[in-house]
């Protein structure tokens, strides 16, 4: 019986391969990937805006001042003919103007608290990429000043300014602040996901109509939305909830399509399972799924930081945690 024996070396002789005459630094550039995409066409759609927002503006500010012209001269003229009435249409007509003041500046406020939380993640970005540590002390004072009036981040705002100073490393500071603050606002903005996928799913399963399916579910996450958005201290008003809903339908096209082969298809496969014995039960989780993949958007469009040192929560931990509390199991 003979023995095998090892393999030896075996050397290969380059010496013969031709060599290229092209430097390194003559070399082409590799080809860019393609950016005409239907994916990068939808973002860029979603996230710029179009000539015809500005048309609608100047046509709505238009009919504002005919309508106001028209008001003032209609009370001017019933002043002249019946003064007792027509100063009680001058009362109404300056109660309105009042409240359309209010709400005007409602709106103003809510939008420049959606553009405080932008400017403050965007500082968290900058950063992170800086890694200079008063970068990162500035960041951390930004926090604790957007946060210190809340009882959620009391505790965890306290003990990152306990350890601040023991820190020298920029990296570090922010993921000390990321997981002492941070994690409380997460967890209350996933249970309103987790309730908003819910209805979503009970309402597709026992909703006969699949209309009103889709009219739920669009006025379930556009509260959703708006409450995840003041969990995190957005405090969206009607014009902010606009333009937060067209910032989370951006950023899920331009990463949700992409993304939709992970812990998505799972719940999808799931539904489909769960089809053959319920059709209606199946839609109901499918949509439900989509409804957490919304929601995760949300959470990071309103989040004033990005997760690094806390993990991003999953569609399929988010639809298990809908589906037990449905089921109380």
């Amino acid at each position: 019986m003979s023995k095998n024996k090892p393999n030896a070396p075996v050397m290969i002789d380059l010496s013969g391969a031709p060599k290229s005459k092209t430097r390194p630094a003559a070399a082409p550039p590799p080809p860019d990937l393609p950016q005409n995409t239907a994916v990068h066409k939808m973002a860029k759609s979603a996230g710029k805006r179009r000539s015809g927002g500005w048309f609608l503006t100047i046509l709505f500010t238009l009919f504002t001042m005919i309508i106001g012209l028209w008001a003032w001269d209609y009370a001017t003229a019933l002043l002249a003919r019946n003064p007792t009435l027509g100063s009680s249409v001058s009362f109404l007509m300056g109660l309105l103007l009042a409240l359309m003041a209010l709400f005007a500046l409602r709106e103003l406020a809510a939008l420049s608290r959606l553009r405080r939380v932008d400017r403050l993640r965007q500082k968290f970005l900058s950063a992170r990429k800086s890694t200079d540590l008063g970068a990162a002390h500035q960041a951390f004072a930004s926090v604790s000043r957007f946060y210190h009036t809340r009882a959620e981040t009391e505790w965890g705002l306290a003990r990152v300014n306990e350890r601040k100073g023991e820190v020298v490393d920029s990296s570090a500071l922010l993921d000390m602040t990321e997981v002492e603050v941070m994690p409380a606002l997460d967890r209350a903005a996933l249970a309103e996901v987790e309730s908003a996928a819910r209805v979503v799913a009970t309402a597709t399963a026992i909703v006969p109509m699949a209309l009103l399916d889709v009219f739920s579910a669009l006025v379930v996450n556009l509260r959703m939305i708006r409450r995840i958005s003041e969990v995190y201290g957005g405090r969206a008003g009607a014009l902010g909830s606009w333009r937060l809903t067209r910032s989370v339908l951006a950023h899920l096209v331009a990463t949700g399509a992409l993304a939709v082969g992970d812990d998505l298809i799972g719940s999808i496969a799931g539904g489909g399972l769960l089809s053959k014995i319920s059709r209606r039960f199946g839609e109901g989780v499918i949509n439900g799924a989509l409804t957490a993949r919304i929601g995760l958007a949300a959470i990071d469009v309103c989040r004033p930081m990005p997760f690094v040192a806390l993990p991003r929560p999953k569609v399929s931990g988010v639809i298990k945690n809908a589906m037990t509390g449905l089921f109380g199991s």
